[in-house]
């Protein structure tokens, strides 16, 4: 039950409760007071009439008269008064009214004759005396509910403590609710909060509840996770970097020592000047493979960066692809290679020309890096559903989206095991350097900033390979929404 909904009953709870219990216990006790007066009114009536029959007796009301009958009948629960016609009070037993021979206001004294009257205190009863058709006498009759009035307390009491009783059940049921639903999950989050800005889990199934509470233990628990992951991932951002920079400086100190020794030749003069020209090619070579390491250092740390938003411009695909991929059929030639080239895009691209050139350059290196001598390189750029036909079947199998564009850059040679191919993706994750054409190699960061490039444009790359066939990098691009 949500807590909005439980706090709602709970206030209804407490606010009618007491008023139900209240009402309850004075409809009992009323109907308890009303069996009570009616079988009092019966047992008064009774005493009052075995009373009438001694306060009846005229003589009563004559000078001198006996009362000894009457004391008999006096207790601390009968209280009788004899009074004359003209209001002179002959006798009482009221120890309020003990003035004998006084005279009672006959107005008062004449007031309710013959009504059996009940109060809070009393049951009281007034009736004349006639003798020959004329008032000697009347008499007064009170009867004291001392009983009933003791009665009337002791249940006062029991009210008053049922009530007290009542409402101490309600309200520490509902403190111990209220402890159990808001006050204890509050601090078990607490604490669950602190644990962890300290390093530390507390097991908890706060998350588990279906209420408020549990809504935000569970977003907390989704917190968590989050934060957690943001860490590990960062930690492995760190120790990537960390190990990207080990490697790299290990790996610029070989063409910094090919450097330094040939510059240390070349300044000895003795060489010719053949010589001195190759030892100049050297270190041309040299400095343009660290130059390469150092910007492809650059450009993945600058695409690591979450601040970095690549700019787009529109491209018409057709004269934008068949620029970026027809100059490196020649160039492939060049190094020794068969190359065919494929282009067919017809639609509107939004891209980083920049970027994309990249990207070939990095797929084409990585090419002619693990192509054998005389081997065969397919460049192609198409939209589905056309497919070149040199396209081998392992590699149509990777072909599942039908818009965009597909670049394709396969190469011939020994193919990569299978548990390499998306490994390849990992900065400076080298394969084994004898699959490299004369064992050359690279900074190993290519293809992560080709992947990352892609990711940016909204598309992605995969790598595909088959034994004694080749291997295919595969990158897909999205067209440009109308």
């Amino acid at each position: 039950m949500k807590i909005k909904t439980w706090l709602l009953l709970t206030y209804l709870l407490v606010m009618l409760l007491p008023l139900a219990g209240v009402y309850g216990l004075y409809l009992s006790i009323n109907n308890y007071y009303q069996d009570k007066q009616v079988s009092e009114y019966f047992e008064k009536r009774s005493t009052l009439n075995k009373i009438k029959k001694v306060v009846s007796q005229y003589e009563l009301y004559e000078r001198e008269a006996n009362f000894s009958e009457l004391e008999a009948l006096v207790s601390n629960e009968v209280q009788i008064s004899l009074y004359g016609g003209n209001g002179q009070i002959f006798y009482t037993s009221n120890p309020m009214n003990t003035q004998i021979g006084n005279f009672e206001d006959k107005k008062i004294l004449y007031q309710g004759l013959y009504e059996f009257k009940q109060n809070y205190r009393t049951f009281t009863y007034k009736e004349p005396i006639y003798v020959k058709g004329k008032i000697v006498g009347i008499y007064e009759v009170v009867l004291l509910r001392t009983e009933w009035i003791e009665q009337v307390n002791t249940q006062i009491y029991l009210v008053i403590g049922g009530i007290v009783l009542l409402l101490v059940v309600i309200y520490g049921g509902i403190i111990y609710f209220l402890n159990r639903r808001l006050n204890r999950p509050v601090k078990e989050l607490i604490l669950q909060m602190k644990a962890f800005a300290k390093g530390e889990k507390v097991p908890s199934t706060l998350h588990e509840k279906k209420d408020e509470l549990g809504e935000l233990a569970w977003n907390f628990f989704v917190m968590q996770q989050e934060i957690e992951l943001a860490r590990k991932q960062i930690q492995e951002e760190q120790g990537q970097k960390e190990f990207i920079i080990a490697s790299l400086s290990h790996d610029l100190k070989t063409p910094l020592t090919s450097i330094q020794a040939y510059t240390e030749g070349l300044k000895s003069g003795q060489l010719s000047n053949e010589e001195q020209q190759d030892y100049l090619d050297v270190i041309l070579t040299k400095s343009d493979f660290m130059k390469q390491m150092l910007d492809d250092l650059m450009m993945y740390t600058l695409l690591q960066s979450p601040s970095y938003e690549m700019h787009l411009v529109e491209v018409e695909g057709d004269e934008y692809f068949d620029m970026l991929l027809s100059d490196y059929e020649q160039v492939s030639k060049d190094k020794g290679f068969t190359v065919s080239t494929f282009i067919q895009v017809e639609g509107m691209y939004e891209v980083n020309p920049k970027q994309l050139m990249r990207v070939a350059d990095n797929l084409l290196t990585n090419a002619w890096r693990y192509t054998e001598s005389a081997g065969r390189i397919e460049i192609t750029a198409f939209e589905p559903p056309i497919i070149p036909a040199h396209c081998k079947e392992w590699v149509k199998s990777h072909l599942t989206k039908q818009e965009g564009l597909y670049m394709i850059v396969q190469n011939s040679g020994k193919g990569i095991p299978a548990e390499h191919c998306q490994q390849l993706f990992k900065p400076l994750y080298q394969i084994d350097q004898a699959r490299s054409q004369n064992g050359q190699r690279g900074a190993g960061l290519g293809l992560s900033i080709a992947q990352q490039i892609l990711e940016k444009h909204g598309g992605d790359v995969i790598v595909t390979s088959h034994e004694n066939e080749g291997t295919a990098i595969i990158c897909w691009l999205p067209r440009k929404e109308e």
